[in-house]
């Protein structure tokens, strides 16, 4: 799979930013130590029980400090989420309830909710997640990476591509429940009136996730001037989202066309150490397991310049610190772990087969809509509010120690 690596042509400086367009984003989380996300929730209640019994030095070792972070720090609760603010040295509380988060491209994992973990959670985020909440991830720019600069998920993102590069994290609502477009003022409006047709935020995202293009200053978004070329890119986007989404917005579970649909035709190994693909079988192999059809699409898939299956078995797989909390994770391979990689497998192969048609949408810009058009029509530049988060009046927050915050 080859993808558009780099905006070309002569008036692409001229594309609006998906920056200006979505004015309000969010750097990428920073979770500070490891050992708080996993790729299953009953990992995570082992550590903190291991971490909770431990004492004094052990229990300061064990946390792995940080400037941000220690055992002593007192922080306020994550919005919508019950869990202990008094310091974790003096009451850590019961262990929360993991949730899921996406740790990077395609890879649903567990976090634990805890503020007093975590190094920089962008709590102005957690009060905005939830249905119908989307984020459009914005990967961090590579220059001659293949794959998509913009990836979309229900999940919390952390928002790092593979290569470590800051991306940014686009929610496509302001607040919760789906209201106030993340868009800059004027723009459905202005596209409505291009286009012969009221244009919501999803059908934005639908038609941006097609035909947003990298560029070293950000993603930048071609608005064509035929309605018909939109109406394509944004018949296109929908499917490509509800991948993503992996069938939230369809109502069915993605699956391969002509009946295929990939199997375990030899059983996954305890302990898996290597996987590699069989072009010729359509097989992926972890050491003696066999998983197959899998589509060369599914397997050559990449994003901000690594393949996704090779990260997502990397983060099951990888060597831990002996005696770290890392350390602590399943005896054997879960059979979920198995299922979760049988449904990925189906995602890739689906977006892949469409990538050549995704590309060609992010390569055409004849006639679009410049920065000198929408700067005419008042919907750029965007108010300085616009880049800001919204307020959130309609619930309280426990604030450090037990104290209620007012937004």
């Amino acid at each position: 799979m080859r993808g558009v690596t780099e905006a070309t042509g002569a008036n692409d400086a001229d594309l609006p930013l998906l920056d200006d367009l979505m004015p309000w984003s969010v750097a990428p989380l920073r979770f500070g130590r490891s050992w708080i996300v996993a790729p299953d929730p009953r990992t995570l209640r082992s550590r903190w029980d291991r971490l909770a019994a431990a004492e004094g030095a052990e229990r300061d070792a064990l946390f792995r400090p940080s400037r941000a972070r220690t055992p002593a720090s007192a922080v306020a609760a994550l919005p919508g989420q019950r869990t202990g603010t008094a310091r974790w040295a003096r009451e850590p509380g019961p262990c929360p309830e993991p949730v899921r988060v996406a740790r990077g491209p395609f890879d649903e994992q567990w976090l634990l909710p805890d503020h007093r973990l975590i190094d920089t959670a962008r709590p102005e985020l957690w009060r905005v997640t939830g249905e119908p909440q989307l984020f459009a991830v914005e990967q961090g720019y590579v220059p001659g990476a293949e794959g998509p600069a913009l990836l979309v998920t229900a999940a919390l993102p952390e928002g790092r591509s593979p290569a470590g590069r800051p991306g940014r994290v686009r929610p496509l609502f302001r607040r919760p429940g789906g209201h106030e477009p993340n868009l800059a003022p004027g723009l459905l409006r202005f596209l409505g009136e291009r286009f012969g047709h009221e244009v919501d935020a999803p059908e934005w995202l639908a038609w941006t996730t097609a035909a947003a293009r990298p560029s070293p200053a950000g993603c930048r978004v071609p608005i064509p001037a035929d309605p018909e070329v939109w109406a394509a890119g944004v018949a296109l986007g929908r499917e490509l989202v509800d991948v993503q989404v992996r069938g939230a917005w369809s109502g069915t579970k993605p699956r391969l066309p002509g009946g295929r649909r990939p199997y375990v035709r030899a059983a996954v190994p305890a302990r898996p150490g290597t996987m590699t693909y069989d072009a010729g079988d359509e097989a992926l192999r972890l050491d003696e397991g066999r998983v197959s059809p899998v589509p060369v699409e599914a397997w050559e898939f990449g994003v901000g310049g690594a393949r996704v299956l090779e990260q997502w078995f990397a983060h099951r797989t990888a060597p831990a610190e002996p005696g770290s909390l890392d350390a602590i994770g399943p005896a054997a391979w879960p059979q979920e772990w198995t299922s979760e990689l049988l449904d990925l497998v189906t995602v890739l192969a689906l977006l892949g087969a469409r990538e050549p048609e995704r590309t060609a949408f992010a390569a055409e810009a004849a006639g679009a809509a410049g920065t000198a058009e929408l700067r005419a029509a008042g919907v750029l530049p965007p108010p300085a509010r616009a880049r800001r988060p919204a307020s959130v009046l309609d619930h309280q927050e426990e604030g450090p120690e037990g104290q209620f915050m007012l937004l």
